[in-house]
């Protein structure tokens, strides 16, 4: 390959790369976490909130007290399986700042009660969706579709940049005094090795980014202003349910066992997780059931939305299965499927999750490289050299971006049990917390340059990701304190890896502060005034 082509892609793939990675990283970092979303939410969940099920055979006249007694369950009801014979049953209160769940009593009562529920899974994945864009969702998403394109144009323009010396490099990994050659076998075999991953990625976000702008454009060409109603009757979320001749009152719900049973028809090895009632009782209100089965390829795992009053289906195309669906919803299925990892169960979202931090590691590693690639080296007679102030700057956005987005995810985590039960909004404090942390963090990186702030913001890193797993354990060591464990494996685990990147931020700390005191003076992250700190504590201590 001609060696003026090379360069070509070689500055293509540079400047697409640090345009969109430390967007990227945050998406990456996040879209890791969110693999386990139901696992954040148990953790987060009061064990009060959690233990509210009723026997699944008591659900209707359950459904009907709640209806009867309760105006703001008029608007949506959301029935939560634990297993296959207990649920729970909730709504939202005060615009979705407080959820009520409902149970009956030893003498078939209806007893509410209301709690201020965490949403920081939910908070998470609009982040990976967005990667905190300001502007609202559409925005963001909107952003996103365009940053995927970059980052499309990246990863192929990556590829054809390592062909020539591709088989020679690729499980290269020459760990040595040369930092920017290992950083760059690092870089391309995370690259080379998980290219599918990534490619998926990046289309399935340029569709989901960008789909109402090629809609838009679609309906302004071809269709005369009519494709927008088209696709809103064919919606499978919202669709409308049918009637039939006038209601005198309140419909007769179809009981949720009865709904399940016509699912199962459908698809056998359907296991459903949550059933949604929209507009319970009312004209043209529906019911929405998601669930799983690992065996397919399915949109959000599997969906049907039903009339809940007839029991019919009114869409079952994203249901898993073969012939629920015609080729477009298949189609559909498998791109969903394959961008968020509903499908093969545990071993495929651990594997989601391992690539997904070694993506925020590629995205990480290119800004490292591109620092490094435009580092002035000292010459002889010169012990240090001043630095580009683009170097500095990327040095200090990158420090901040990727380390205030770990910080800020670790924090609002770790408010989401501090907090609960002691704030009425936590949405809001979710985002105030996650927001603060991130934008002081970048502005710490800018004031005390690279090197320094590295090293305050991995200590941050280690202690509100150790005190994740440290709550747990207060909970457990001194329960007056309001505290809990979480009572699923899924819970645990959270506990578990958290304190396995605790471990991992404080080893890097390790090593960071070595390469800031004991590093290279002619590199960014090389920190004179910290070197001296050093030795000037161990000749405080009388130490050699």
């Amino acid at each position: 390959m001609r060696t003026d082509l090379i360069r070509v892609y070689k500055t293509v793939h540079t400047w697409t790369g640090v345009t969109c990675g430390l967007a990227l990283f945050i998406c990456f970092y996040a879209g890791a976490i969110t693999m386990f979303k139901d696992s954040l939410a148990a953790w987060v969940t009061p064990p009060a909130a959690a233990n509210q099920f009723v026997d699944i055979a008591k659900v209707p006249a359950l459904i009907d007290k709640v209806l009867l007694t309760q105006p703001d369950a008029h608007k949506a009801l959301r029935l939560h399986f634990k297993d296959h014979e207990h649920a729970s049953l909730s709504w939202s209160t005060q615009r979705g700042a407080q959820r009520a769940t409902g149970t009956l009593d030893g003498d078939g009562g209806l007893h509410v009660e209301v709690h201020h529920p965490s949403s920081v899974a939910s908070f998470i994945d609009v982040l990976h969706m967005t990667a905190g864009v300001p502007g609202g969702f559409d925005v963001g998403m909107g952003v996103m579709g365009v940053v995927s394109l970059l980052y499309g144009l990246a990863l192929v323009s990556g590829v054809i940049v390592l062909l020539p010396t591709l088989i020679k490099d690729l499980f290269a990994l020459r760990i040595g005094k040369n930092l920017k050659r290992m950083w760059l076998d690092a870089h391309n075999a995370v690259g080379i090795l998980s290219l599918p991953f990534h490619l998926v990625m990046a289309l399935s976000v340029v569709g989901f980014g960008l789909h109402d702008w090629i809609y838009a454009t679609q309906d302004a060409a071809f269709y005369g202003g009519k494709l927008q109603p088209m696709l809103a009757a064919q919606n499978p979320y919202y669709a409308t349910a049918s009637t039939s001749g006038p209601q005198t009152g309140p419909a007769v719900l179809v009981a949720p066992s009865e709904l399940l049973a016509t699912v199962r028809v459908s698809a056998p090895g359907f296991e459903p997780s949550d059933m949604t009632w929209r507009r319970p009782g009312q004209p043209g209100g529906t019911v929405f059931i998601a669930g799983d089965d690992s065996r397919y390829l399915a949109r959000s795992g599997g969906f049907a939305l039903m009339d809940p009053v007839t029991g019919r289906f009114i869409n079952k195309a994203f249901l898993p299965g073969k012939g629920n669906g015609n080729a477009w919803s298949a189609t559909a299925s498998a791109i969903y499927a394959l961008h968020f990892g509903s499908y093969g169960g545990k071993p495929v979202q651990w594997g989601y999750f391992l690539l997904g931090l070694a993506g925020a590691f590629l995205f990480y590693s290119g800004n490292l490289l591109w620092i490094e690639s435009r580092r002035k080296s000292a010459r002889q007679d010169v012990a240090q050299v001043k630095q580009r102030r683009s170097a500095d700057f990327m040095a200090a956005l990158t420090v901040g971006v990727a380390l205030g987005c770990i910080d800020g995810i670790s924090s609002s985590l770790v408010a989401g049990k501090l907090l609960n039960g002691h704030v009425s909004d936590m949405q809001a404090w979710h985002a105030s917390i996650y927001y603060g942390v991130f934008l002081l963090s970048i502005g710490w990186a800018f004031v005390r340059g690279a090197p320094r702030a590295a090293l305050d913001l991995l200590l941050l890193a280690i202690v509100v990701t150790a005190a994740i797993p440290l709550s747990s354990v207060a909970a457990w060591a001194w329960p007056s304190t309001g505290l809990w464990i979480g009572d699923s494996n899924g819970s645990i685990a959270v506990d578990v890896v958290a304190a396995a990147g605790a471990g991992c931020f404080a080893w890097i700390w390790r090593g960071t502060a070595r390469r800031v005191t004991a590093g290279r003076t002619d590199s960014v992250w090389f920190d004179a005034r910290q070197k001296s700190a050093v030795i000037d504590s161990k000749n405080v201590r009388g130490l050699p």
